[in-house]
């Protein structure tokens, strides 16, 4: 994957196939959103509450009377009896669960799956790097390898962007990565585009531009720039492809 003014820099990616399995879901409608992780889904004619692992905006998604899909939950100590795991738009599904972005990689890291990424034997999770705690480190025979991975549901026009709403802590892991790279290390923002109908990705300026504006410095100062695109079924989230980054 590269970016269009440093096409240089970047490694490319190619097919992956790490998967993540949803187990059985319930289908229902989605009524509405209580606060930033909690919803009312109608089901079989019931009205119930899900947990949502998302705290985006999701604005386009969360639309009362879309087809949506729960994961019971089994924890006893739970306020929730489920999870909202999918959500339909325009033909496609959309996963919702903000973590899953992270299992997939590193899914894909340990077995090496993940292209460019392959040598790197020790894989690492929540790493301390100066203020922050990154969600990968890899070890090898050369340079550590710094990885933030960003969860992404946004697409507009073809076009996924991130995030949805301002992020103050997004703009910290990238002067992270930037300090890592400028020290001599490898480091590398992988954005999870989780859905299929992207076909690029960039930076939403239009909701966060300091966000944008501190990718492409931390661009210019040698930090990879990912994006990866996910097949999404009611059964299962899998990262397929790289898509092109366009900053």
């Amino acid at each position: 994957m590269t970016t269009e003014n440093t096409p240089s820099e970047h490694t490319e990616l190619g097919a992956i196939g790490s998967e993540v399995q949803f187990g059985e879901l319930a289908q229902g409608t989605f009524v509405q959103r209580d606060n930033r992780f909690r919803v009312q889904v109608e089901l079989d004619g019931t009205l119930v509450t899900a947990h949502l692992a998302n705290p985006g905006r999701l604005r386009e998604l969360l639309v009362p009377g879309r087809e949506v899909w729960l994961k019971p939950a089994h924890a006893p100590k739970r306020r929730t009896s489920y999870d909202l795991t999918l959500v339909a738009y325009e033909g496609h599904y959309v996963s919702m669960d903000s973590q899953l972005p992270n299992r997939l990689v590193e899914r894909a890291l340990q077995r090496r799956q993940l292209p460019g990424f392959e040598d790197y034997p020790v894989v690492r999770r929540e790493v301390r790097l100066g203020e922050s705690r990154l969600d990968f480190k890899l070890e090898g025979k050369g340079v550590p390898c710094w990885i933030e991975v960003k969860s992404v549901t946004l697409v507009a026009d073809k076009v996924a962007r991130f995030p949805d709403a301002p992020t103050a802590r997004g703009r910290r892991h990238l002067r992270e990565l930037m300090s890592a790279a400028t020290q001599g290390d490898r480091a590398a923002a992988i954005f999870v585009v989780q859905r299929a109908d992207a076909v690029s990705f960039t930076p939403n300026d239009g909701t966060d531009p300091a966000f944008g504006e501190a990718l492409r410095q931390a661009s210019k100062a040698g930090v990879e720039v990912h994006a990866l695109r996910c097949e999404v079924t009611p059964t299962a989230i899998r990262l397929r492809d790289a898509i092109p980054v366009r900053l």
